[in-house]
């Protein structure tokens, strides 16, 4: 297989199909470009995919994760006439659910739709509501006794979303958070192709952060970084939202602020990106973040960490929405900070907060 291929792959890299828990078709796929690439490639326990850019063995360590997972559904229970009821995997809006397609992964993979109550079999109360889960089911078109022949309670289901490529470099589709950042540790490794850091470097695609950042957590405590930073989406501007909790879609990369980010690190990636001239926002979270950043931060003895964030509209739909420009930005921004890091830098952070 070749190695990344830019939008194309990212386009590819969005057909897969990875709910939190069964992230193994993406993870395959990225070991086969991580080593395509050069990269060391092993697996964790948990399922966390590592991609190692060696440094010397005395060179500081540091850790970049972006999740691989994306939401989903999970089977509940298999009513009467085969219809299937679902509970969400991660942060699931019921609005966004009614005539979805999907794919339920059980013995085989089944083409399947989201069905609700008809309007006009509504009372004129649940009219007005939006349906929620407990009101939402999926019909696979099979009499019940194929259904609970082919699938089961436990089984997960997941949005059927070809990729939408937009005018220009925007892209939609589903799992956009978070394999646009996904796509980003690519566009970094390839950045760093013709130079090499004097850092030791593990790109990590972590497990579960839609259901906890828990993927995130045995990462850190296996490779025990020097520092981390975490690579994840955030909200752009759209119609109806407000500005001051998003940030420009081909605006750059927010680089994140606030508690659960070391200042030395803020610092270091703002005063790079000025530096390289890449365009770039800062993104204030007045507590932890809503990214892996949350759980590096507190691993073992504590890890000096950072946060990027890509702006993206819709999040959490199967439409998310992206443009690769600000895809690339944020890998060059990696790249660029990475290069700049050496054993004094690394050393000042355990003293940063010293009396």
């Amino acid at each position: 297989m070749t190695g990344w291929r830019g939008v194309d792959s990212f386009l590819e890299l969005l057909t897969l199909e990875g709910p939190s828990g069964h992230e193994d078709a993406v993870a395959a796929r990225l070991a086969a470009w991580f080593r395509a690439e050069g990269l060391e490639v092993e697996r964790d326990a948990l399922g966390n995919l590592f991609g190692r850019l060696p440094g010397e063995a005395s060179s500081p360590v540091v850790l970049v994760t972006a999740h691989m997972d994306e939401i989903g559904l999970i089977i509940s229970d298999i009513e009467s006439g085969g219809f299937l009821r679902v509970a969400a995997i991660g942060g699931v809006d019921p609005r966004t659910l009614p005539s979805a397609e999907v794919t339920v992964h059980g013995r085989t993979a089944l083409a399947g739709v989201v069905g609700s109550k008809p309007p006009h079999l509504s009372t004129p109360g649940e009219r007005k509501q939006a349906a929620t889960l407990d009101h939402l089911f999926v019909d696979i078109g099979l009499p019940e006794a194929d259904v609970r022949r082919l699938v089961r309670p436990g089984d997960a289901i997941t949005i059927r979303r070809k990729p939408l490529r937009l005018l220009g470099e925007v892209v939609a589709g589903k799992s956009v958070d978070n394999r646009a950042s996904v796509a980003a540790l690519f566009e970094c490794i390839r950045d760093l192709a013709a130079r090499r850091p004097d850092a030791g470097v593990v790109f990590a695609a972590t497990v579960q952060e839609e259901v906890g950042v828990r993927g995130a957590g045995t990462a850190a405590y296996r490779i025990r970084p020097d520092l981390a930073i975490a690579v994840d989406v955030c909200h752009a501007r759209s119609p109806g939202v407000s500005d001051e909790r998003t940030l420009r879609m081909e605006g750059g990369p927010a680089v994140q602020f606030g508690p659960n980010i070391h200042p030395a690190l803020f610092r270091s990636l703002t005063e790079t990106a000025r530096a390289a001239g890449v365009p770039h926002q800062v993104l204030v979270g007045q507590g932890a973040t809503g990214t892996d950043a949350r759980i590096l931060q507190i691993t073992r003895e504590g890890v000096p960490t950072a946060a990027l964030g890509i702006p993206i509209r819709y999040m959490h739909t199967s439409v998310e929405t992206v443009n690769y420009d600000d895809i690339r930005r944020t890998g060059r921004l990696l790249a660029d900070w990475l290069l700049g890091l050496d054993r004094a830098f690394v050393e000042g952070l355990s003293c940063f907060f010293d009396v």
